[in-house]
């Protein structure tokens, strides 16, 4: 526990809220003698860093609109991005898994590194004040590019967006591809249910699926975010 201390640059008055934030549901289930996973503590870490992340980017880009705050908000606290700092931190090392969830590599699963990060902000909130959780989040999320939109995975993003919305599906498929083999150009387009919601160009196939994807995002009705 001490080794993860040093890594948040945190050390806790109550390590039993450490502790907690590394339990997974199927660890506590095996273990019901009143232990609690990291539900409740994913809950309220998830509104921490959404409250920080919002104020950081209402601090830097004072001329954005309020929609384009939401969309850059919601690709900056993806699971991806959380699953990106559970990998620096290692926290796989560190978490509590049932003997089903271990067997099935639930230690590398992206979903749930990625909510154990969220449930160790809470767990910091919680025993240190919003000052500590916000330095912690600038810190391992919020510094780790000079420039937020360079990091931006608009795949993902798209992805989470749609999937509030039950039974919708994305599909992606290239439109065409020009050029010489060294320097190609694929033009991909990106579907909402069978209709055709965004289109881009890139040098790869991945450069331009992220490309429609910004499109889409850039048209994307704010009911849908």
């Amino acid at each position: 526990m001490e080794s993860l201390e040093r890594k948040l640059r945190y050390s806790f008055h109550d390590r039993e809220l450490l502790s907690e934030a590394l339990n997974h549901s199927s660890y506590a289930n095996e273990h019901r003698s009143g232990l609690s996973s990291n539900e409740r503590l994913e809950f309220l870490g998830d509104s921490v860093l959404g409250f920080v992340a919002a104020e950081f980017l209402f601090k830097r880009y004072g001329d954005l609109p309020e929609g384009d705050l939401t969309r850059m908000r919601a690709s900056l606290v993806c699971e991806q991005s959380l699953y990106s700092v559970a990998k620096e931190l290692e926290l796989g090392r560190y978490l509590k898994l049932g003997r089903g969830e271990e067997a099935g590599g639930g230690r590398e699963r992206q979903s749930i590194l990625a909510d154990a990060v969220e449930a160790v902000f809470a767990a910091v909130y919680l025993d240190g004040g919003i000052g500590q959780a916000q330095a912690l989040i600038d810190r391992v999320l919020l510094s780790q590019s000079p420039d937020t939109e360079e990091r931006r995975d608009y795949k993902t993003t798209l992805q989470e967006v749609v999937q509030r919305r039950r039974g919708d599906v994305l599909t992606y498929r290239m439109i065409s591809q020009s050029g010489p083999d060294h320097n190609k150009t694929f033009l991909f387009e990106v579907s909402l249910n069978g209709e055709a919601i965004g289109r881009g160009e890139g040098h790869s196939k991945k450069e331009a699926e992220q490309a429609a994807a910004r499109d889409a995002l850039a048209d994307m009705p704010d009911t849908f975010l």
